[in-house]
């Protein structure tokens, strides 16, 4: 009588079913588990992770990355009072308290007004689109770069649980609230986007770190052909670090804090790529015909 491996093998079909045998089913998981691997990881020069896959974990990022900043600000507003107050010390001390005086500035420029609301709500779809484009035309680039993305956004996450910090608009005396009184979304939109956010989180500023990762991102795809080129994104975060300055939602030193941020992911993705081509086996080299 055969036995049970012998008769998921006998036939492919069972009364009109399709039989898979157990050695099609054992085989198919380490493939599938290797695709999802590489799709993922993307180890090779020029792989690319497949699209489905790629938006899958971009979206489970952002999921996580969204729960635990808001978290990060429950029951925080007196000690992000007390930091606010211990970082304009700071600046004043070295000179760079310019907050006030810069939203000041844009407030008796109202034609600037607007751009600047514009500039600082809509640069997700700089995000997305230089994403999109390095996924696109620069296949052998994109892992890197996606890879910065998410871990220069999971390292923020300690800094705000360590450390909260009330945003100028609550913190300094005379700045105003550029963004919520000029807010192009609407009133009820505005009020949606804060319930359950997290107001605490200054420092670092994620408007001009992910605005500099925009500008990295597309420094790093042009600059082997197009080194001129590769330069011109790097205004995109200049423009960034103004907005938030002028529309009283950080200070000097929280964009310091995002640049800091910028280079600790760079460095973190670097030395993970190192270790990991150490860890690949090298291809042998082929020996001559005797």
């Amino acid at each position: 009588m055969p036995g049970l491996g012998g008769v998921l093998r006998a036939s492919s079909w069972d009364q009109g079913v399709p039989v898979i045998s157990r050695r099609t089913a054992y085989g198919r998981i380490p493939r599938l588990l290797a695709r999802a691997r590489s799709a993922a990881l993307a180890d090779g020069p020029a792989a690319r992770p497949a699209p489905l896959v790629e938006v899958a974990v971009l979206l489970l990022v952002i999921l996580a990355f969204t729960r635990l900043h808001s978290a990060a600000g429950t029951d925080a507003a007196a000690r992000a009072a007390a930091n606010a107050a211990a970082l304009q010390a700071v600046e004043r001390a070295l000179g760079l308290d310019i907050t006030l005086a810069v939203n000041r500035w844009l407030v008796e420029h109202p034609a600037l007004v607007k751009p600047a609301v514009y500039y600082y709500r809509l640069y997700y779809l700089v995000i997305v689109g230089v994403l999109v484009w390095v996924f696109v035309r620069h296949p052998g680039d994109y892992v890197r770069v996606r890879r910065v993305l998410v871990v220069m956004t999971l390292l923020a996450l300690p800094v705000f649980w360590a450390l909260p910090m009330s945003p100028p608009r609550f913190a300094v005396p005379g700045v105003v609230d550029i963004v919520t009184e000029h807010e192009i979304l609407g009133g009820e939109a505005s009020h949606v986007i804060a319930t359950g956010r997290n107001l605490y989180s200054a420092m670092p500023s994620m408007h001009t770190a992910w605005s500099l990762w925009c500008g990295y991102a597309a420094w790093y795809a042009l600059r082997a052909r197009h080194p001129r080129l590769a330069v011109l994104p790097w205004l995109f975060p200049l423009g960034m670090a103004a907005v938030v300055l002028a529309t009283g939602n950080h200070y000097v030193l929280d964009i310091a804090g995002s640049v800091t941020l910028l280079l600790a992911a760079v460095g973190a993705v670097s030395a993970w790529e190192r270790l990991a081509a150490r860890g690949r086996p090298r291809p042998r080299s082929a020996r001559p015909a005797t």
